[in-house]
């Protein structure tokens, strides 16, 4: 599946992978105006969201690594930078194990390393929180009017219990690319990763971003730029 992306300037290719229930056009935005100053900042709606429309959520991660390769050919970008959010993450780091020699260097954030004791208890709330959300008259014509697919779906996707690909996130030895693990001081079940993924790996950096959570990128943008600027110029 050729993925829907927006390209904004020139020079090596970053892309920016959204969160869940974002889109391309919607997440990074401030990091898309920084870096498209001297990269090429490429944002893509990610499968069943955004322009990216399908109903088909089963192999979610799988698929979209698949997704995001067929689109850099698209694109004729052999490899790239990639960054991800969330969701975005987690299909990036997939597509960096299935496809290493496509990715030039990995960024993930806001992403569990290893599945929480009270995982139940959390996809509850967070099922409670996202039913909530469909009664909304307000977010749900706003979720309407950035995706032209079945964002439904993708809630009752994230609502399996077994949804959450943990068996990637817990194992990142095998990434031969370098890697900067960003995460916000805010959330402790994700910045344990900043514990854990250094001793498996010699190619992992860690950055722990104060007064942000889980989305460092919103919440502490010019910090999350300054750190990504700076590894982007380690890869060089």
């Amino acid at each position: 599946m050729i993925l829907h992306s927006i390209s904004t300037g020139t020079g090596e290719p970053i892309i920016l992978l959204h969160q869940g229930l974002q889109t391309g056009d919607t997440d990074f935005q401030e990091q898309r105006e920084a870096f498209s100053k001297v990269y090429q900042v490429i944002q893509v709606d990610l499968r069943g969201h955004g322009k990216s429309v399908t109903n088909d959520f089963d192999d979610y991660f799988e698929k979209s690594a698949v997704d995001l390769s067929e689109t850099l050919n698209y694109l004729e970008i052999e490899k790239a930078h990639i960054v991800g959010s969330s969701l975005g993450s987690l299909v990036g780091l997939v597509f960096a194990k299935r496809f290493p020699n496509k990715v030039k260097s990995l960024v993930i954030t806001g992403i569990f390393p290893e599945q929480p004791e009270n995982w139940d208890q959390l996809l509850a709330e967070q099922t409670a929180v996202q039913n909530k959300v469909i009664e909304e008259k307000e977010t749900v014509d706003y979720l309407n009017t950035i995706h032209q697919g079945d964002w439904v779906g993708l809630l009752k996707f994230s609502q399996q219990n077994n949804w959450y690909p943990f068996e990637e996130t817990k194992d990142l030895s095998s990434l031969s690319m370098p890697t900067l693990f960003l995460v916000g001081e805010e959330n402790p079940a994700e910045v344990i990763g900043a514990m854990i993924y250094p001793k498996q790996n010699k190619n992992i950096h860690v950055a722990v971003i104060p007064f942000a959570g889980h989305l460092p990128q919103w919440q502490q943008p010019e910090i999350f730029n300054s750190i990504l600027e700076k590894f982007l110029q380690y890869t060089k």
